[in-house]
């Protein structure tokens, strides 16, 4: 694709004292007491409240907002200035999610979020007028906390995952995705797929320590890495403690214990850059002196390399199908999310990469060690994402800090590569 060289009018930048107010005003809602998190699991009460807010700064912007049946909210910048034939334009989109994790900070998601309307709202004040409209969106349930598979919204926005589908997804709580929406108000009437954007990037913390460390201002993200999900659920012979020889013991804690050990063996014999995580264990029936009957557990494993990914998935399968010969109990899996590693287009994170470095950035070409909606959106337009430095490299946890001259300079990024991709 083309891109401008040019960014921003000199000169111009963003307001940093609203983006600030803006990122405050939305973790207040759904806000984790004593701090300064927010817990906005998908399509909650605290979701609904979070999207009538921002819906609220589109609808005062003047942006043409929608949203469709899985929930995704668009508003696009038509400026009146522009011609009958930009404005019917593809427009380049920018955008992230605004739900959360149940013990979120406040800058992942709605930084990309927050920092596209004021990008808007930067060059409408200063009227400037691009070739063709810009757009915000917000995806829903890019969590995947309370329904997988996470990134749901902007997956079904590219077509990658069917509504109905998504629709009957039930959630951790028994609650499906469609009674949800329809219950929130946000079963909206666009269809699915959505538009595809002449371009989409993304802005967001790097939830990692790599930028803090190397005292990088900048990320342009050249990947994403591929991520499996995996619940697998054990089920034995529930038993008294006291009672029960260990010989003659088939117990679910134990096997949910081994695969635990196993998986940190395996990603340590794999090495950098292969992670896994056993985020979840649930025993029933959970108590002190009972064998339990069953337990459930599931398994993240993510890598940059597709080959080194399966083999993992490999290996884990084989861990389990010699557990359930060796200690007598049924194992069965179920996938909850698989996802290839993404490559972003090259000519967009060069032009992420100049505009920061015009700005006085130093920049890291980097890969994401978390799933975006930006890796869905790359499945169907050019794509890239703008990473700013992580405080210690926490996220996902209230203690989430990005110092302001980072906020700032993310987003003023974001505004450069906007305006480059089209053109003003």
């Amino acid at each position: 694709m083309e891109t401008s060289p040019s960014t921003a009018p000199e000169g111009l930048e963003i307001n940093g004292d609203r983006l600030l107010r803006r990122l405050t005003e939305l973790s207040d809602i759904g806000a984790i007491e004593g701090t300064t998190g927010s817990s906005r699991l998908a399509f909650t009460d605290a979701d609904q409240a979070g999207r009538d807010l921002v819906v609220t700064w589109m609808t005062e912007l003047g942006l043409d907002v929608t949203v469709d049946g899985i929930g995704n909210v668009v508003g696009v910048w038509v400026p009146e200035a522009m011609t009958p034939e930009q404005a019917t334009l593809p427009p380049v989109m920018t955008g992230s999610h605004i739900d959360t994790v149940r013990t979120g900070g406040r800058y992942d998601g709605n930084l990309g979020v927050l920092g596209g309307l004021e990008v808007i709202e930067t060059l409408a004040t200063a009227g400037v007028v691009p070739q063709r409209p810009l757009a915000v969106a917000f995806f829903s349930n890019e969590e995947g906390a309370r329904f997988p598979p996470d990134m749901m919204g902007s997956l079904v926005y590219v077509g990658g995952l069917g509504l109905e589908q998504a629709h009957q997804t039930e959630g951790i709580d028994g609650s499906k995705v469609g009674d949800e929406l329809a219950r929130i108000g946000y079963l909206g009437p666009s269809p699915c797929p959505g538009q595809v954007p002449h371009a989409f990037v993304e802005v967001h913390i790097e939830q990692g320590p790599v930028l803090e460390e190397a005292s990088v201002d900048i990320g342009a993200v050249e990947s994403v890495q591929g991520i499996s999900w995996t619940e697998i659920t054990i089920t034995g012979q529930s038993n008294h403690a006291g009672t029960t020889p260990m010989r003659l013991r088939h117990d679910p804690a134990f096997v949910a214990a081994e695969i635990t050990t196993f998986v940190r063996r395996m990603v340590t014999e794999l090495g950098h850059p292969q992670v896994g995580t056993v985020g979840m264990i649930e025993l029933h029936p959970n108590l002190v002196n009972v064998v339990p009957a069953s337990a459930k557990l599931t398994v993240d494993l993510r890598n940059t390399n597709n080959d080194v990914l399966i083999e993992a998935e490999e290996r884990l399968a084989g861990c389990l199908e010699r557990l359930a010969e060796s200690e007598g109990v049924e194992i069965s899996t179920r996938t909850l999310a698989r996802f290839d590693p993404v490559i972003f287009d090259p000519e967009v994170v060069d032009l992420v990469e100049l505009t920061a470095k015009r700005l006085g950035a130093s920049t890291l070409r980097m890969p994401s060690g978390a799933g975006h909606d930006a890796q869905m959106l790359a499945r169907v337009c050019p794509t890239a994402m703008i990473f700013t430095p992580s405080h210690k490299g926490i996220s996902h946890n209230p203690a989430e800090h990005t110092d302001r001259h980072h906020l700032e300079l993310g987003v003023n990024t974001l505004l450069g590569v906007m305006v480059g991709l089209a053109g003003s």
